[in-house]
């Protein structure tokens, strides 16, 4: 699909060029590729192919997930709009400073974390480009207005085989691709592996502890876990703990606590959406059996915002370091 017909982008290009002649000063942004003419630029997304005619400019944010890929690349000021919730755990002050430029046009999810909004609201946005797919959005329905949608793999319905660090990089590379920001992404990425293998060198090799990555409902409910095709199987790997459940070929499944004391791992990662971490620890520890955990027992339980670990984003590796950091190394 494509934002714009090439006879308007040769237009714009050429009013541009007789502002920039006349000393116009009335967007200070850094130019996209555009200019140099490697627009059209076609990307694969959950299957689908997205053509963009020029960089995105006006960008709807539906999901928090594309927040620390959009910062690395310099184009945080490209989004227009934004819903959801963005926890301030997330980011650091500049990013935050960025988001609080960006009008919310609502933060209300369900029970199940998932975001409440109207498709006419996001539409009449007019944005060129929708990141996070939710359930009354689907491709399809912004396919047909002729607005694109990128969704992190991770989360699309195929979701991807074996996840792992190169899959943050392979999406930096993506939306440096659709931004222009080729160059600032090949920095981020090695920035970002410098990171990782700090981390790597300081965890050493592996301990033989064990661990699980949990999402628990808070208040009752069902627990989930997340097996090797989630990003929490390279990230237990990385800081030195094996996945009690690395041989569950799936990337989230439910898990009765007669379950997790069969496999009675170490450590304890749970993940969250929002709401007080405290709760979400005591949705597992206050499970009638869960003082017989061996995590449990020694108090080895953290809670931990979700997108540090999944999908795959550069927060990933920030939450492997979180991990590192409340366990140790592993030893």
């Amino acid at each position: 699909m494509s934002l714009v017909s090439p006879r308007l982008v040769a237009a714009t290009l050429l009013l541009a060029a007789g502002l920039t002649a006349c000393g116009a000063d009335t967007d200070d942004r850094e130019p996209t590729s555009a200019a140099t003419g490697s627009y059209p630029v076609t990307v694969e997304n959950c299957g689908a192919e997205v053509t963009f005619d020029r960089a995105p400019e006006s960008v709807v944010l539906l999901k928090s997930s594309s927040v620390p890929f959009l910062h690395e690349l310099g184009v945080m000021d490209r989004v227009t709009a934004r819903a959801g919730q963005y926890p301030a755990e997330y980011y650091d002050d500049e990013t935050l400073a960025e988001l609080d430029e960006i009008p919310l046009l609502t933060d209300e999810l369900d029970s199940s974390g998932h975001l409440q909004i109207s498709k006419e609201v996001v539409i009449g946005e007019e944005p060129d480009l929708v990141l996070g797919e939710v359930d009354n959005l689907s491709r399809a329905t912004l396919d047909a207005v002729d607005i694109p949608l990128i969704e992190e793999p991770a989360l699309c319905e195929q979701g991807v085989d074996e996840p792992g660090f190169d899959d943050v990089y392979a999406q930096l590379e993506v939306y440096g691709k659709v931004f222009g920001r080729e160059a600032e992404a090949d920095a981020a990425i090695a920035d970002l592996q410098d990171d990782l293998a700090e981390v790597e060198a300081e965890v050493g090799e592996p301990s033989g502890r064990t661990a699980a990555v949990l999402y628990p409902t808070v208040g009752g409910g069902t627990t989930y876990a997340y097996g090797t095709q989630s990003m929490a199987q390279p990230q237990l790997e990385a800081a030195g703990f094996e996945n009690v459940f690395d041989d569950v070929d799936e990337r989230v499944f439910e898990v009765t606590l007669e379950e997790l004391l069969g496999r009675d791992p170490d450590v304890l990662v749970l993940l969250y959406s929002e709401g007080d971490p405290a709760e979400v620890e005591d949705a597992i520890t206050t499970l009638p059996g869960a003082e017989e955990l061996t995590a449990v027992r020694h108090g080895d339980v953290m809670a931990q915002l979700f997108n540090f670990t999944e999908p795959p984003t550069p927060l990933s590796v920030d939450g492997l370091e979180r991990i590192v950091e409340r366990f140790g190394s592993g030893t």
